[in-house]
């Protein structure tokens, strides 16, 4: 199935790129004064403000724009310290004591021990090599929840002066720079990019991170078997069916997610909660 996914993403990001650009101007409303300002901080977390979402891949042709209510979200991805102090009071989220059905064998072996962090895993760098499963029992138990797909993505559209970068030239480019560079073997410590419009920092250029509905929006079971009336997200067909078809970065994010599944641990991905 992983590979079937995979392959259906690829094909997906490659037709899409390849397609006759139309513009989709941005929909986003404008942000409430408080949010405005870099983001009211309440707990580590800024406010987004309600407006109008264009998903690169609609629900159907009437959901071509979603409305968004407001909603928290963390302003810097969850750290390496913060995931140590939440496997301290969790042992069942421990290194060596998750079953394989919630987090495959690459699970935190980064750090040196099971409450050790070590010279791989900086505290104050984003953790990484935790499972979906992990990453929401961490939100959860915060009192929070990962963010949905169109939650994430309506945030991190903004860029460092507008509620939806898009748009902006040297904003996607940073963002497709950043896709094209490898992993640095120890990641960087969080908080050092701008705060975007929102007063958000490190959606972008630091880590991949999970969603609530990582793989909702390409793949139901096997999407391009005869008469499923998910065959329009894939090849060709994603293409004329996509949203904004400029949004290179956001398609490449989509075809990430949909290679995923919940157990597994990748090294350079990470997440942040909502509420």
């Amino acid at each position: 199935m992983i590979e079937r996914a995979a392959i259906a993403a690829c094909c997906a990001l490659a037709c899409a790129l390849s397609a006759p650009a139309v513009s989709m101007a941005a929909e986003a409303g404008p942000a409430p004064a408080a949010s405005r300002a870099a983001g009211k901080k309440a707990g580590g977390m800024v406010a987004v403000g309600a407006g109008n979402h264009l998903p690169v891949y609609p629900p159907s042709p009437e959901e071509a724009v979603i409305p968004m209510k407001a909603f928290e979200i963390d302003r810097l991805p969850v750290t390496n310290g913060d995931y140590l102090a939440f496997v301290t009071k969790n042992p069942k989220w421990r290194r060596g004591q998750v079953p394989r059905l919630l987090a495959d064998a690459r699970y935190l072996q980064h750090w040196k021990g099971p409450l050790e962090l070590g010279p791989d895993a900086d505290p104050d760098a984003p953790v990484t090599r935790v499972s979906w499963f992990a990453a929401k029992a961490y939100c959860e138990a915060q009192g929070k929840h990962l963010p949905t797909e169109n939650e994430w993505e309506y945030a991190a559209a903004a860029s460092e002066t507008s509620p939806d970068g898009r748009s902006d030239p040297a904003f996607t480019a940073r963002l497709l720079g950043w896709y094209s560079r490898p992993t640095p073997k120890v990641l960087p410590k969080v908080g050092q990019g701008a705060p975007n419009h929102w007063g958000a920092q490190d959606m972008h250029g630091l880590v991949w991170e999970w969603v609530l509905d990582f793989g909702s929006t390409m793949v139901s079971s096997d999407s391009r078997e005869d008469g499923d009336p998910d065959k329009m997200r894939f090849c060709g067909a994603s293409a004329i069916n996509a949203g904004d078809k400029e949004d290179y970065a956001a398609f490449m994010r989509y075809a990430f997610r949909s290679s995923l599944q919940g157990p597994y641990t990748v090294g350079n991905l990470g997440f942040r909660c909502a509420r």
